[in-house]
């Protein structure tokens, strides 16, 4: 029976499969790593298939999922190439190649397998693993529309999903990381620590300012302009920490931060 077939068991492999279990999804899961510890992790927790060797793997795929890093999908996909298994005379027809690598763009990925793997990119968020990662898709021309739903309906699985641009793709890809969460929640946390707060208090006081303020956002209806004059009352603390905040180079720093994060992808976009 034919597979989702992931290449690589690493973070994202992990969060992915966790989520589509949670949603129930029944379809053969099928592993293959260069590292046996991932891929006995995977088996053992997500009672997934662990494939013998690269061959086998892409030879059960419907759906083929690109899960290495950046630096490691050319080797990746030239081995793929020599080792003989996307032959379209061997196959009705290709199969939907998926690639999670940040910065490779389209263009690279469909010539490197010639007309055996038709190609989308999709960039998933690790907070799949709870059914509510955020992900991108953007497809190759040459995929069908039906093609385009099988892919769109398989990260559907696992939260919202986003059908953008490739050209816009190395922005997304910089903004909607959960680490922007998890920094702003240890800043915050930090400096509640060191205006008196115990730790645990400085925790809960920092998570309610993003959770909850975001949890009420999208939840009033209100635009966020409307709840930002709300919340900070001209005279009064949130006020006075926000503009200081603002003249320190807080805005300045998260566009240098989002800029650096582009620059990665189109440096890796060169690999």
């Amino acid at each position: 029976m034919k597979a989702t077939v992931f290449l690589g068991g690493g973070r994202i492999t992990g969060a992915l499969i966790a989520g589509l279990r949670l949603a129930g999804y029944s379809r053969p899961i099928v592993v293959h790593d260069r590292n046996p510890g991932k891929v006995r992790a995977l088996r053992r927790e997500f009672r997934v298939e662990v494939a013998r060797d690269l061959k086998s793997a892409v030879e059960r795929a419907e759906i083929l999922i690109v899960a290495v890093r950046p630096a490691s999908v050319a080797e990746l996909l030239d081995e793929i190439g020599r080792c003989g298994a996307v032959s379209r005379s061997r196959f009705d027809r290709a199969r939907i190649g998926i690639s999670l690598a940040a910065g490779i763009p389209l263009k690279k990925l469909g010539p490197a397998l010639g007309g055996g793997v038709r190609w989308a990119r999709a960039m998933p968020s690790p907070v799949c693993r709870i059914g509510h990662g955020l992900t991108a898709v953007t497809y190759e021309r040459k995929l069908s529309g039906a093609e385009r739903g099988r892919v769109r309906e398989l990260f559907e699985l696992v939260g919202p999903v986003l059908e953008i641009p490739e050209r816009r793709f190395d922005a997304f890809n910089s903004a909607y990381s959960p680490s922007h969460g998890y920094h702003a929640l240890a800043t915050l946390a930090r400096a509640a620590e060191d205006a008196g707060l115990d730790r645990k208090t400085a925790l809960t006081a920092g998570a309610h300012a993003f959770a909850e303020a975001i949890l009420y956002w999208r939840e009033s209806g209100q635009t966020l302009a409307d709840l930002l004059q709300e919340s900070a009352t001209p005279g009064g603390t949130s006020a006075a920490t926000m503009e200081a905040m603002k003249k320190l180079g807080y805005e300045k720093t998260v566009a240098a931060g989002l800029r650096a994060g582009i620059r990665r992808a189109r440096l890796n976009a060169k690999l």
